[in-house]
């Protein structure tokens, strides 16, 4: 028999059944208690339910994280990260036994309201099955595929869906009123910024790059970069034409990084400077496109490019690619590792000045 009691001004509900592990939850009203017991004692009789009790997503969640533990653990920067914490938000508090495919899609719609495109839930949920399937392996429990039975519906709501190719780049004038509203902010964020047009790098590759991890014979830098499967590796990557330069040019200051700033709120500056210079749809992101995109320009081969970007497949270094035609027709510089890019130099403002 089910008993609810009131706890602290709450409503906690507790079932105790003959052969049956003990069920307690707390509500904020009598009402939600009372309904939350009957359902319970309906699915013990009628046998129901019982392989998983009380077990919530929330613990399969953490479960997961548990696994992961102890071997790739899930650092608190990486995407995996932000997903599960997303996850665990929206559905977290469901328990695994009356979990449908209605959750996921109503889980999905609130995404879609929060901003996220078809892509990014699409990852959210294929992270849920797998932390299914693998939290569930640690609990030493077979798990419902609620994330298969979902996917028909999501697809045909477009809730979830491929990533589009995003083929935008920062034309050079939009590029350099960027970098003049940056160094209003500080030289650091403008140097930065032109270091990842011209490098390739991620943002946190740009701001977590210190002084002693690049060799000034050899133009290499040891970069910390997420690999398909190995988690995190470090990875030599050769700074090209004005990537060096703007390295060179920074304080060496031994094992500080090399542009003393945070990539949230460089990422944050970018932004604003769009907004401020009204550059329509330009992310920090489009100038590794833009920077990947140099290098073909510049006459390298696909081996050489997939060096600097790190990319491990030409399916992948192709979505950062995007060529202007009229770029062809022009003289290439020669396919010499080490050479400057073609196109224009990426001084900030204040380098135009001291070289005036």
């Amino acid at each position: 028999m089910a008993s609810v009691t009131q706890v602290n001004g709450k409503w906690r509900a507790l079932i105790r059944r003959k052969g049956h592990k003990s069920q307690c939850k707390t509500f904020r009203t009598k009402a939600q208690a009372d309904i939350w017991a009957r359902q319970r004692e309906e699915e013990i009789a009628k046998g129901s339910g019982s392989a998983y009790g009380d077990l919530t997503l929330g613990e399969v969640l953490k479960a997961y994280r548990r696994l992961r533990d102890e071997s790739r653990p899930i650092a608190d920067t990486s995407n995996e990260h932000y997903m599960l914490k997303a996850l665990e938000r929206g559905l977290g508090e469901l328990r695994v036994a009356e979990v449908t495919p209605d959750h996921l899609v109503a889980y999905a719609a609130m995404r879609r309201e929060e901003g996220a495109g078809p892509y990014t839930i699409n990852m959210d949920v294929s992270k849920l099955g797998t932390a299914l399937r693998y939290g569930g392996a640690k609990l030493k429990l077979a798990l419902p595929d609620v994330v298969g039975s979902a996917r028909p519906t999501l697809t045909y709501l477009r809730l979830i869906g491929g990533g589009g190719k995003r083929e935008r780049r920062p034309t050079e004038d939009e590029l350099r009123r960027v970098l003049g509203w940056l160094e209003t902010k500080g030289r650091h964020y403008a140097e930065a910024a032109a270091f990842a047009a011209c490098s390739a790098m991620r943002r946190g590759e740009v701001c977590g790059l210190k002084c002693s991890d690049i060799d000034p014979a050899t133009h290499i830098a040891l970069v910390l970069r997420k690999h398909p499967r190995k988690g995190q590796v470090l990875e030599k990557v050769p700074l090209l034409g004005e990537a060096w330069e703007i390295a060179k040019r920074q304080p060496a200051k031994g094992n500080d990084r090399l542009f003393p700033i945070e990539a949230a709120t460089l990422s944050k500056y970018f932004t604003e400077a769009c907004r401020a210079l009204a550059i329509p749809d330009l992310h920090f992101h489009d100038l590794r496109h833009d920077g990947t995109s140099k290098l073909f320009e510049a006459g390298y081969g696909i081996q050489e490019v997939a060096l600097v970007t790190g990319h491990k497949s030409w399916n992948m270094l192709r979505r950062y690619t995007q060529l202007r035609p009229e770029d062809l027709t022009r003289p290439k510089p020669g396919k010499r590792l080490g050479a400057r890019p073609r196109r224009g130099s990426l001084r900030t403002a204040s380098q135009s000045r001291d070289k005036s």
